[in-house]
């Protein structure tokens, strides 16, 4: 018969007559190191202690002072993109990840997903024989493909990783998360009461998968991709861990960036003359707030300590681990984070961040109201936008900004078997497109030109290895452009040029700024009035690069992009309506209806005996959501805002045997009004105050209620007891218009 398969033996009439062959499998040579990547979500350049701040983070500076930190190292000023260029060496538009992987705009350059033109390095590394095991958050794939139906083609195990752990959106409750085991959807094996948390739940498997291929292929090198939640929100710890922190920032963030900014200098961080940059505009002097907002900070800023803390105590449990097994030092380890210090906390913080995508301002007065819940179970809080600040010292701006505090962060490196140079800086410029040259580099390994029958597209990074042994060379990095909602940048020998642009305005309207950054690493010097020309050459550049680079169209739109954009053959049809059928697993939130901000009527089919109660459908937390049920034989709605519950109960109790239980919700200015009907006769009605906009990173579950109760009328997923046998969901085709003061009012602070 024809051969297919390569053999290089000889087959005759009998196996006497015939030579057997047996394939030689991929492998990268005994001396080829294992490759660990640790990721930290918005962490600002000083938030570790090794880079100049006072939280406790023991591992992560135990590493430094085994290896080597680079002190002018970038990434892009958002999650989805950073990630996108760590893993494939090119730049995040050119691969499709404008932004998070949540929009699609329709433009090649935010598709939401890695084009499969660009191989990921868990691709590459698995073709050369390495076992590749990702774990903690992707954030990757296409928000509307993240259910259990897929399709599945830019799942981490569809992009070159042999084992996943971890979940898919951009965030999760770090007591209740949302996971995935491989390609399938799980719960998490303790709850938050058996002192469960998801940050040692990603180590533990991390651990495991290492275990499973060390203990029966030892000869086999691993590349590991450790992507914690930590650092983003919700800020989340155990209790001890936050009781340690009690009183630790009543100074305020002015004391903390001064005490922050002079340990930089000494510790060589920055250059000398280096300044500290001013107050971003809306972080006033800590002296002068008032006392319920001083005392808000900075028990939002104890919760973020507590958690980098407990991250760290977790990373220290992962590298232990692997030096009992005796391969700590056979294995490149690099942590980084993917952009820096948040600014969605806004200027005094929230209790729960998804007010900031809802637009609403929480005053102060009214978050004291439950500080103590914040850093557990019961709050999803951010800190404000001061404390962001600090974490990016000695910068200015933040996360989704070009400015140096959107994309400077620390960066890592530790390999005994080259760098020798222990505890050494490393002041090259870089940024994240230029690991994966860099692992290849030391792998001996060419990127493939063609990769399952597909061209690739060059990798634009350039490898930093040569630093390793040259701390004094100068960078082998060129131009490098940044760009993000419209704030763009670039860095080109030592100069900066970039601009924070205001939503709305025309981009020809955008005022650039020109910076030395070797001698004023902080932008506090605008030098554009005394250099034009050399401003003009940056900008143009820039649009070279952009181009080049699938940069354009130029877009600031942000948060309107998660809105459901309706068309057939997806998860939203034109027609707005859904049919659910239990057993179902728990739904992405972009997978399911968009309750947000619109009318809707859902229904379920059920057949019950008396006292059957439980929930037919629930979305988000405990924080905010909605869930449809059953109790007491009586029909029940929990409009869930932001812990300001509206709850609807019949008038009439659900009938036994067969009925048809349904909600109708319909928009009334901010808010709305509930209907409940049983068999089409109304039974019950309220007024909601305020309509959400964005419910929750937690999408809905059909049958019980995922993750932590949205309800405080039961515990637990209150399973439905009878038989569901369908729920249907018909999303209202246009709301009335709606008052936008409030909304507005928040999106001017959060651009000034």
């Amino acid at each position: 018969m024809q051969q297919f398969e390569p053999f290089e033996g000889v087959i005759a009439r009998t196996e006497a007559e015939s030579e057997p062959w047996w394939p030689v499998p991929p492998h990268p040579g005994p001396d080829a190191p294992n490759v660990v990547v640790i990721l930290l979500d918005d962490t600002g350049f000083s938030h570790f202690g090794c880079y100049g701040s006072e939280l406790t983070t023991p591992n992560i500076d135990a590493l430094a002072a085994e290896g080597v930190r680079f002190s002018n190292f970038h990434v892009t000023p958002l999650c989805s993109p950073t990630r996108a260029a760590l893993l494939t060496g090119r730049n995040h538009h050119t691969v499709g990840m404008r932004a998070i992987s949540n929009f699609d705009s329709g433009y090649p350059h935010m598709r939401g997903q890695i084009t499969h033109h660009a191989t990921t390095m868990a691709e590459v590394l698995r073709d050369e024989g390495y076992a590749t095991f990702a774990v903690g958050k992707w954030h990757l794939t296409a928000m509307e493909n993240a259910s259990a139906a897929g399709p599945f083609d830019q799942w981490p195990l569809q992009r070159g990783f042999d084992r996943f752990y971890g979940f898919l959106e951009g965030e999760t409750d770090q007591f209740s998360p949302d996971l995935v085991h491989d390609n399938h959807h799980v719960e998490p094996p303790a709850a938050p009461d058996e002192g469960y948390h998801l940050s040692e739940d990603l180590v533990d498997n991390a651990i495991r998968f290492i275990h499973d291929s060390v203990s029966i292929r030892p000869d086999r090198p691993f590349f590991t991709y450790l992507a914690f939640g930590a650092m983003h929100a919700p800020h989340q710890a155990p209790a001890e861990y936050l009781e340690k922190w009690r009183g630790a920032f009543d100074e305020g963030w002015d004391v903390a960036r001064e005490r922050w900014f002079a340990r930089q200098l000494d510790m060589g961080l920055l250059p000398p003359g280096t300044e500290l940059a001013p107050r971003n505009p809306g972080v006033e002097p800590w002296d002068t707030l008032p006392e319920n907002q001083r005392r808000l900070a900075a028990r939002l800023q104890e919760a973020f300590a507590a958690f980098l803390e407990h991250t760290d105590a977790q990373i220290g449990r992962f590298l232990e681990d692997m030096e009992s097994l005796g391969v700590l030092d056979d294995t490149i380890v690099l942590l980084l984070s993917d952009n820096g210090a948040s600014q969605e906390g806004g200027e005094f913080g929230v209790m729960h961040e998804m007010k900031y995508f809802n637009m609403i301002l929480e005053t102060p007065d009214e978050a004291v109201q439950r500080i103590d819940d914040i850093g557990g179970p019961h709050s999803h809080a951010n800190y404000p936008w001061g404390w962001a600040q600090a974490g990016n010292t000695p910068f200015k701006w933040y996360k989704q900004n070009t400015h140096e505090g959107g994309v400077h962060v620390p960066l890592i490196v530790r390999w005994p078997s080259r760098i020798n140079d222990a505890g050494g800086i490393r002041d090259q410029f870089h940024h994240v497109n230029d690991i994966v040259p860099t692992i290849y580099e030391i792998l001996g390994i060419t990127a493939p030109d063609v990769y399952r029958g597909l061209e690739q597209l060059p990798i634009s990074g350039t490898s930093m290895a040569y630093a390793f042994d040259a701390p004094d060379e100068p960078t082998r990095k060129g131009a490098q452009y940044y760009e993000m909602f419209g704030h763009r940048a670039i860095i080109s020998d030592g100069w900066k040029a970039v601009t924070r642009h205001i939503k709305g305005v025309p981009f020809d309207d955008d005022v650039w700024e020109l910076y030395h950054l070797d001698e004023d690493r902080s932008e506090c010097h605008d030098l554009a009035a005394e250099h034009p020309d050399r401003l003009a050459e940056l900008i143009a550049l820039w649009w070279v690069e952009a181009e080049e680079q699938g940069v354009l169209p130029l877009d600031d739109r942000s948060i309107e992009l998660f809105f459901t954009r309706f068309r057939d053959n997806s998860p939203h049809p034109t027609s707005r309506h859904y049919e659910y059928f239990p057993p179902m697993a728990p739904m992405p939130s972009q997978v399911s209806p968009s309750l947000g901000g619109r009318g809707f009527d859902m229904s379920a089919t059920i057949d019950r005996h008396r006292g059957d109660g439980g929930v037919l459908f629930a979305t988000g937390t405990e924080n905010s959501g909605i869930s449809f049920f059953v109790q007491d034989d009586r029909l029940v709605l929990d409009y869930n805002s932001f812990n300001d519950h509206t709850v609807v109960v019949s008038d009439v109790e659900v009938p036994d045997g067969p009925s048809v239980v349904t909600i109708e919700f319909r928009r009334t200015g901010v808010g709305g009004t509930i209907r409940l009907l049983i068999d089409g006769v109304a039974c019950g009605r309220a007024e909601v105050p305020f309509a959400m906009h964005i419910i929750s990173s937690v999408g809905p579950s059909v049958g019980y209620d995922h993750g932590s109760p949205v309800s405080p009328r039961y515990s637990g997923q209150f399973p439905f007891e009878g038989t569901l046998h369908k729920v249907t969901v018909d999303v209202v085709r246009k709301a009335p218009p709606v008052d936008t003061t409030a909304a507005e009012q928040r999106a001017a602070m959060s651009q000034q």
